[in-house]
Formats: structure tokens, C-alpha cells, sequence
């Protein structure tokens, strides 16, 4: 889907009324090799929210596609970048965004990159957002590298006696999951590629993503390529209560359109936003595509496939050939 993001949208305050997981005990340790909470120190998680919030009405407002990089990282960075490219394009402005009842889930770990989920309730039809914060040193900034829309029923995460979540290894031998979450992107892009192996469960965005690609990729007088791939930036995953793991991954995807001889391809203005290169007549495009998911990881114990909970694509970029 090629539609707007429904993230992209001014900010003018952020309220908080969740009170935040205790973070008492914390061992003061960089968090090379000892396994401590991600964020250590009481109140940091509502503090990279709100500099997450200033970051995002600031580039906004001063409609600056670079600006995402101060705030954001991986996916979530392409695709807001392009975002605002195309809104200084089509000049659509969003109301002031709320974002209220915050609820963090930290959990546990050793060594960097670290992370940690939020969820939080906005104003944009009363959804609320899961987003996930990282950085790779005590030094770094945190900056967000996925936000979608919170799953209706969010699974119940494993927790320990103080609060704290459990990160889920890259290794699915120390994960016990089906697939190791470090493997969910390159797996997900072959499953596209080849629809072949048995790991994603049916449904819109697995083998109905195929059967619309088929159906429009050889047309009269049109012809469209796809080629999948798997986006080099760490998956990040919790453990869930049943011993799956909640997780978010993200891929890329790119399409090459031809159309017959003598024909030209529009060149809308959402397109011409993302336009690398001149603008010209031709009938041969490429375009680049940035996906982000949420998926439902079953135990390896427990079997089962591993479920699209949420999905979000964005068009960053188009050339003319």
C-alpha cells in the first residue's frame, strides 16, 4: 500500500499520566556483559519520548526531511523522511497531536544495541501507538526505529518479579522460537520472492501480497518487477507470557515499471516528492519501497506460524530511466 502515514502529523504537546515500571536496583555498569534494565535510570523512557516529540513537530515545522535522522533511525526514518517530502508537496497539514497514558515496557539486557517499547495513546482516532526506542552506547541518543498502530489485543509480555521484560536473543537456539527474530526480514523477503516454506501465516500481508503482485505484474501495454529484500537493521523482540515473542522487523522492496512504446508514466506529485534525478517522459520507472512489521512469533515448543499483527509501506524513493 502506497498510502500516507498516518504517523506523519504536527506535534503540539505530549501529556503523560502512566506511571512508569519501577526502576529501583538498577547496577551502575555500562551494560557490556552484565544483564541490567535497558534503561536504567527512572524517568530516561519518558524523556526519549519527549525528545522523540520534539524532534518530530520540529522537522514538521520546519519541513525538514533531515531533521528525522535526530530522532528517528531504521525504517521508521526512511519512511517518515519521504513523508515529508510528499506533504511538502501536497501541502496537507494535520492538527496538533496528544499523546497520553504512556506505558513503557523495559526490559532487561546485556550489551548494545538496547532497546525499549512504548505505548501510548494519541489522539489520531483515539489509537494507540507501540513504538520502539534504541540506541548502541550510554552516550547515544535514543531515537525510534519502528511505530505502528497498537495491536487490539497486544500480547501479554513475560515479565520478572521487579517489572522488567525479556529481550529475545537473535539465536533462535537460545530464542526456543520458530525462527529466530534476526532472521524474520530475509526470511519474509523470500517468502515474497519464491512463496515458498511454510513460517508466515496467510493472510494480507503474506500470500495475498502475492496474489496482487500477480495480478498486476503482467498486463497489457504494463509490466511490473518486484525484487524483495531484507533490511539490514537489527529486528527488535520481547518475550511473550506463552513463550513467543512480539516483534518488530522491517524489509525492503523494489518495483520496476515498464509500460508499451510510445506510452508515459504519470508522474504524480507524490511521486515527483521522492524523485531522484530529472523529471522526464519516459515509460520506465523504478521505485523504492521501505516496509515496517509487527509480528507474533509462536515457541518453538508450541509450533504454529508466525502472524502479522501490524504492517506499514512507504514509496522513499522513484527514478526515471
Amino acid at each position: 500500500m502506497t498510502r500516507r502515514s498516518p504517523f506523519r502529523v504536527p506535534v503540539a504537546v505530549i501529556t503523560a499520566s502512566a506511571a512508569l515500571l519501577t526502576l529501583s536496583g538498577c547496577m551502575t555498569v555500562h551494560g557490556e556483559l552484565a544483564v541490567i534494565p535497558a534503561v536504567p535510570a527512572k524517568g530516561e523512557a519518558q524523556k526519549a519520548l519527549e525528545q522523540f516529540v520534539a524532534g518530530y513537530n520540529k522537522a514538521n515545522t520546519a519541513d525538514d526531511p533531515a531533521a528525522t535522522a535526530t530522532y528517528e533511525t531504521g525504517p521508521l526514518q526512511d519512511i517518515d523522511e519521504a513523508v515529508i517530502k510528499v506533504e511538502r508537496r501536497t501541502n496537507a497539514p494535520f492538527g496538533p497531536l496528544e499523546l497520553r497514558d504512556p506505558k513503557f515496557i523495559i526490559p532487561k539486557m546485556a550489551g548494545w544495541p538496547k532497546f525499549f517499547m512504548a505505548d501510548a495513546l494519541s489522539n489520531r482516532r483515539n489509537a494507540r501507538w507501540l513504538l520502539t526506542f534504541t540506541r548502541n552506547s550510554p552516550q547515544d541518543k535514543w531515537k525510534a526505529a519502528y511505530l505502528l498502530p497498537t495491536p487490539a489485543k497486544l500480547p501479554e509480555f513475560a515479565t520478572d518479579k521487579d517489572g522488567y521484560a525479556e529481550a529475545v536473543p537473535a539465536d533462535a537456539g537460545a530464542a526456543g522460537l520458530t525462527i529466530a527474530p534476526g532472521k524474520l526480514s530475509a526470511a519474509y523477503a523470500n517468502y515474497l520472492k519464491t512463496g515458498e516454506g511454510d513460517i508466515f501465516a496467510p493472510g494480507p500481508a503474506t500470500d495475498r501480497v502475492r496474489q496482487d503482485r500477480a495480478a498486476v505484474a503482467k498486463q497489457p501495454g504494463q509490466r511490473i518487477d518486484t525484487i524483495d529484500q531484507a533490511y539490514k537493521f537489527p529486528a527488535m523482540a520481547l518475550r511473550t507470557k506463552d513463550g513467543g515473542a512480539l516483534a518488530f522487523f522491517g524489509t525492503r522492496f523494489f518495483q520496476h515499471k515498464t509500460l508499451s512504446e510510445g506510452s508515459t508514466i504519470g508522474i504524480t506529485p507524490k511521486i515527483e516528492a521522492v524523485l531522484e534525478g530529472p523529471k522526464k517522459k519516459t515509460n520506465r520507472m523504478s521505485f523504492t519501497n521501505v516496509s515496517e512489521q509487527l509480528v507474533k512469533v509462536p515457541a518453538k515448543k508450541n509450533g504454529g506460524q508466525v502472524t502479522f499483527l501490524r504492517q506499514l509501506h512507504k514509496q522513499t524513493a522513484a527514478k526515471a530511466e
